[in-house]
């Protein structure tokens, strides 16, 4: 069985008008930030917490405490200004 062929068309379909794409192409969308790998040491009873914490929410334990340690660095440097 033979699949049916695509057609394309520039202009309108119908009652149906094609527009040029306006959005930014994916790489403008997410905005990407420079990491640097650390190594952190914390108790086990911290990374329990966070575990537990991350489980309930469906994310990565160590995306929370990226998230706790940016937001206090942000709010430290708001402080300073």
């Amino acid at each position: 069985m033979k699949k049916p062929t695509v057609e394309y068309s520039k202009g309108e379909i119908g009652r149906v008008k094609i527009v040029e794409d306006f959005l930014p192409s994916p790489d403008r969308l997410v905005l990407r930030e420079n990491n640097v790998k650390v190594t952190l040491s914390l108790s086990q009873r911290s990374v329990a917490f966070f575990k537990r914490a991350a489980r309930q929410r469906r994310v990565p334990y160590q995306r929370m405490i990226r998230a706790l340690v940016d937001a206090y660095a942000e709010k430290q440097e708001g402080r300073k200004g």
